[in-house]
């Protein structure tokens, strides 16, 4: 059973979201590294092991190191990185490149499998990504309003409108995400790339995950 966010704990999810979905657009295609409170609550809550988080990170970062000046130049591509698993999207200018990328991004190490859902097209502009980085905020309050599963379980990539879902989840849990997502406004498209355990799966992470954080704060 998911129970409600008190609310300081609503509050503190909407502004890490808030940084989360804006600092991006600052910062390029690189990943953003959340530091203090923030990382140590969302790192607790995280189906992902603190290892794998880590790799996460880092591959993001590798994944776009290896973009030549060339790529760069002409396209607009994010790497999104969750259980060593990538998501690509964005905007290239041909079917090469967009081979190019994928490839180059499975060289990258600790990368289990890559998602291709880059878009041959032109590169979008500010306005589409702001309005994009609008779309996933809204999102992400609605998974928190709905209240049928922990907000912080579900990741939401947002391009062209088209909502992208990420996570490790029961079935129920990837249901629920995916209705809330396909009624915000603004999202044109669902994709899932969620990674579906059975209950009992989901229940062993869940626990072990408690465990952890019992441990790291001496209980």
């Amino acid at each position: 059973m998911t129970h409600p966010l008190p609310s300081p704990s609503r509050r503190f999810f909407f502004a890490a979201t808030a940084a989360a979905v804006t600092l991006p657009l600052l910062s390029g295609c690189f990943g953003l590294a959340l530091t203090g409170a923030t990382v140590g609550v969302l790192a607790v809550t995280d189906r992902r092991s603190l290892g794998v988080q880590t790799d996460d990170e880092t591959i993001e970062l590798k994944a776009s190191a290896r973009l030549s000046k060339d790529i760069k130049d002409k396209s607009h591509v994010n790497f999104t990185s969750y259980n060593r698993r990538v998501l690509l999207t964005g905007e290239v200018p041909d079917d090469a490149t967009k081979t190019r990328v994928a490839e180059e991004t499975r060289r990258v190490e600790n990368v289990e499998a890559v998602w291709n859902e880059l878009s041959v097209s032109g590169v979008s502009s500010l306005a589409s990504r702001s309005n994009d980085t609008y779309v996933t905020a809204k999102m992400k309050g609605r998974f928190v309003d709905a209240n049928t599963f922990s907000a912080h379980h579900v990741k939401v990539v947002t391009e062209a409108g088209i909502a992208y879902l990420l996570g490790i989840v029961n079935q129920r849990e990837a249901d629920a995400a995916i209705h809330v997502a396909r009624t915000t406004q603004g999202v044109r498209k669902v994709v899932s790339v969620m990674q579906i355990g059975t209950d009992a799966e989901i229940r062993r992470i869940d626990a072990s995950i408690a465990n952890s954080a019992d441990s790291t704060s001496g209980k």
